[in-house]
């Protein structure tokens, strides 16, 4: 077996791997020697069967098996002699399409591989962290919002004529041709008008209604309403409005608090500044990486694989094509070709994504079992219901799980530079944070 070198520019690599015909031989003739002793055929005993008609019968299909043995194995053994890291899966083409047997084979091998990534001194690295305390004034605006909410809100009685806004209490009887359908009807049931709870038309209806009318109330069902029986048909629902409620701001007190959970208000209000500054640091650390991003793609320059490049490019001209086109979901759309802009950003994250998982290796940061279960645990949770059936996919889906660890472990770097880099902390009012997040997503 023969390994020579045909290309070796930049980053890209070329072999022909040459099997001889003897070489090939022997790995049939020992495929068929392991076989043996369970191989039964007609007018033999079992592990009887003389070699000659085992070659003949299961020759060709060995050959193959051999074939592709004896390359991945020469392939294999170069590039960990080698010490190349193929950035994507080599290319593999016979010389020799026309090759039978008692030939040698003969394979064009290519590929590009991974770069040797600098490694900067990440003490080098000075980036500012914006830090925002949760004063009073941000907790009682969250509170005000919070007891505005459709949770908290109250409703007592009124005189009059039901408006948007206004709860009614009413009993209602559905009928579609005269005859009441199961699920049609209710009493007491409380509708606030405007929630859109209710078939499409049905609240509109009941808009200046006054306790103790009586309606008639004329809809139809969405073509695609969920009940198959019902979807598309016009029905008619008897409705009486026994109560017209007025929505009445709650008290900010500790019955607002309980009605999310908390012991009193003073609890709620340490609950609503955690959540604030929680938010907070999230959007600081959104824009520190930013920065970081930003420092460690001027520090090292280093040749990217041109594959990886164009494959990141096409996939951003595509992801920004289908946000475009957001009624377009299929994939029968004209050929996107990537920008120039599209190719500079494809360089940036090649770039950043080489040199963080070179960092992050070299630095022994690792995706624990018990991260990547609890992040499957939280990816779960959006199923109700189907959460078994989830965590079956996910059992079964190498590359679900990468996409899932991939930024787990970009984290994990990104928090391994923070420690090593000066860091200065600097406070700022709420109002500065939002102003630098929107010019974050402006950049974007």
């Amino acid at each position: 077996m023969q390994v020579k070198e045909t290309l070796n520019d930049g980053l890209k690599r070329g072999y022909t791997i040459t099997v001889t015909a003897a070489e090939l031989d022997e790995k049939v003739v020992g495929k068929l020697k392991e076989a043996q002793p369970e191989v039964e055929m007609k007018g033999f005993r079992k592990g009887k069967v003389p070699m000659a008609m085992m070659r003949k019968q299961f020759g060709p299909r060995l050959m193959g098996e051999a074939m592709q043995d004896a390359i991945d194995a020469a392939l294999n053994e170069h590039i960990e002699s080698s010490g190349d890291r193929p950035a994507a899966q080599p290319e593999m083409k016979m010389d020799n399409p026309d090759w039978k047997e008692g030939d040698d084979v003969v394979v064009n091998v290519t590929y590009e591989t991974l770069p040797n990534v600098p490694s900067p001194d990440l003490s080098d690295v000075a980036l500012e962290r914006l830090v925002v305390k949760a004063d009073e004034a941000a907790v009682d605006e969250a509170l005000k919002n919070l007891s505005e909410s459709p949770q908290a809100k109250t409703f007592a009685e009124k005189k009059g004529a039901a408006k948007d806004g206004d709860q009614v209490v009413i009993d209602f009887t559905g009928k579609i041709d005269g005859v009441a359908f199961d699920g049609g009807a209710g009493e007491d049931y409380p509708l606030v008008l405007g929630s859109n709870s209710f078939i499409p038309g049905f609240e509109d209806q009941l808009l200046k209604a006054k306790a103790g009318d009586e309606k008639a109330v004329t809809v139809s069902f969405p073509a695609e309403y969920q009940a198959a029986h019902l979807a598309g048909k016009e029905a008619v629902f008897d409705v009486t409005v026994k109560e017209v409620r007025a929505a009445k701001a709650p008290e900010l007190d500790d019955e607002l608090a309980k009605k999310f959970g908390a012991d009193d208000l003073e609890a709620l209000k340490g609950q609503i500044r955690e959540r604030l500054e929680a938010e907070y640091k999230g959007a600081s650390r959104a824009i520190a990486k930013r920065k970081l991003l930003d420092v460690l793609d001027g520090m090292v320059d280093f040749d990217l694989p041109a594959s990886l490049v164009e494959a990141e490019a096409g996939q951003i001209a595509h992801q920004l094509w289908h946000e475009e086109n957001p009624d377009h979901q299929g994939h029968d759309h004209p050929q996107i070709d990537p920008t120039d802009e599209h190719k500079s950003l494809a360089k940036r994250r090649v770039k950043l994504g080489l040199l963080l998982a070179d960092i992050g290796q070299k630095a022994e940061v690792k995706v624990t079992d018990q991260e990547l279960t609890q992040a499957i645990m939280n990816q779960a949770r959006q199923y109700p219901g189907q959460e078994r059936q989830f965590f079956e996919f996910v059992q079964q889906n190498a590359q679900f799980r990468q996409q899932l660890q991939a930024p787990m472990f970009e984290d994990k770097v990104v928090d391994h530079i923070f420690a090593k880099a000066k860091v200065t902390d600097k406070d700022v009012t709420k109002e500065e944070l939002q102003a630098a997040v929107e010019a974050l997503e402006t950049e974007d």
